[in-house]
Parts: C-alpha cells; structure tokens; sequence
C-alpha cells in the first residue's frame, strides 16, 4: 500500500507538469490553429534561464523561475507578432516555423551550454513522510505550483475579458471578430500565456530530471501524446489526460519497469484512439 500512494503522489506531481505543457500546447492549437512543434523548445529555455540566473549570476531560485516565465513569454509574444502572425492560416507554413524555431533553439543553447548536463539543483532537497508514505520534498512543491498555475490559468480563461475574447476566437474567429476582437492583439498574448507556462515547467522540472539541449524532444513527445488523448483543442482534456499519463507512467515504472511503462501507455493510446478517435473530450478538428 505505502509503494502504491508513493507511486500515486509522484503520478500526481507528473500529471500537473504535463498538463501545463498540454494545456500551452492546446491554447495554441485551440485559438490559432498551430502546432507549435517549438513547445519542447521553450520548455528547455526555461530550464537553461533559470540555470543562467542561479549558476551564473547568483539570483535566487524562486526569482529565476519568474525570471525564465517572463523571458519564455515575450519570446513567444515577439515570434508570434513578428513572424507567426503573417502565416497563421497557412498550417504548412506555421509547421515548418515553429519547427525551425525549435532547432534554432536547441542547436543555439548546445554551441552556448555544449553537449553535457548541467547541474542544476533543486533548492530542496529530502523527503518528508505522509503516512506510511516516504514522498521527496521537491516533488510536492512542484505539483503545488503546477496545481496553481493550472487554477490561475482557468482564472484567466473564465473570469478575465482577455480570457472570454481568446475562447470566442477559439470557438468561432469569424463571429468574434465581427464583434471586434482583434487576433493581431490577442494570438501573440495566447502565445506569450503558452510559451509561459512551458518555461515555467521547464525551470521547475529541470533541476530535478536533467538539463541538457535534447531535453525539449520527450517533451515534445509527451505534450502531443497528451494533447492527442486528451482530444484536440480541449483545455479540459488535455488537463484530464496530462493526469491519467502521468499516473499510468509512474504506476508502470513501479511495478513494470520504465521501458514497458512507456509501452502499456502506447498500447492504451491506440486503444482508445481506435475507439474514439476524437479522444477523451475532443471536438472535430477545424476545417475536417
């Protein structure tokens, strides 16, 4: 019982980071259409941010991690503005730059960094005890700021009026606009919240997994996998599959071992995928 809520507790912790990567991952998709093959890439320069601010210049922990949120969010507002904007409809064309960004990113943080992980430290260390439960100490604060970040970032969807215009050009753009939204205002700030939020994962996780430049691939992985099971362009699946992953994943690894984890939880996509392939709660793609 006491391997079980272990397991349980870290499937938790790994749920809610993957549900800030599937939820940035699904606003992006959801309200401009893209896929931002450059998630993974914003995920490790915000691990490599964070490392920057700690190791180089001596700047404390919790404000590194502000730090590389800020710098991940007006990165990702500048290539949205400036570049993105101009092709968004074209769905080739966003595929090609968003993966050209990703490449431009980790082949610059491998020639800045070199090929080697970094050691980059949690600043807590240890585990406390939850019962008969032996849980490290790292790992609940990350699922604490991951579960507020989720909470504010439903704040902004559903309680703010830049959250009520995002889902009104997600639902129907044409309509919105008649309204008077305006996408060249509002997508880069979509952006900016996305990229955000995988910075914020990034400097969170890192320290505690690895910091390398292939550090975005799984994440790229994982997060499309997710936002997949969970149904495209649905923030409430892709939250409840983020979850179900990260359970099945650390279930897997307790009682199966890593690599047949990572097969029991492919086998289950396709499962499910085969009998509803709209995913858990998705919606017909735009334009099928």
């Amino acid at each position: 019982m006491a391997q079980f809520l272990q397991a349980a507790i870290i499937g938790l912790s790994l749920g809610a980071q993957y549900a800030l990567l599937a939820l940035g991952f699904t606003l992006i998709f959801g309200i401009l259409g893209v896929v931002n093959f450059a998630h993974g890439g914003f995920y490790m320069l915000g691990g490599y941010v964070a490392y920057s601010c700690v190791a180089l210049l001596g700047v404390p922990y919790p404000l590194a991690v502000l730090i590389a949120v800020a710098a991940t969010a007006a990165l990702g507002w500048v290539f949205e503005l400036f570049l993105l904007e101009r092709l968004v409809d074209d769905h080739l064309a966003t595929l090609m730059l968003t993966l050209g960004l990703y490449l431009i990113l980790s082949n610059g943080l491998l020639q800045t960094f070199g090929p080697l992980a970094m050691e980059f430290r949690f600043p807590v260390s240890g585990a406390i005890r939850l019962g008969p439960v032996y849980v490290p100490q790292e790992n609940l604060i990350v699922l604490a700021i991951c579960l507020a970040a989720i909470v504010a970032l439903w704040v902004v969807l559903y309680r703010t009026d830049l959250g009520r215009g995002l889902r009104a050009l997600a639902d129907d753009r044409a309509v919105a606009m008649a309204q008077g939204l305006r996408p060249k205002l509002l997508f880069p700030m979509a952006f900016a919240l996305a990229t955000g939020l995988a910075g914020l994962t990034g400097a969170l996780v890192t320290p505690i997994l690895a910091l390398s430049p292939g550090v975005g691939d799984p994440v790229l992985a994982t997060s499309f996998l997710t936002v997949i099971l969970g149904g495209l362009g649905s923030l409430q699946g892709a939250a409840l599959a983020a979850f179900a992953v990260g359970l099945v994943e650390a279930f897997c690894s307790v009682y199966f071992g890593g690599s047949i984890g990572a097969l029991i939880l492919f086998v289950l996509v396709l499962l499910l995928l085969v009998f509803r392939p709209t995913g858990l709660l998705g919606r017909t793609v735009r334009g099928a």
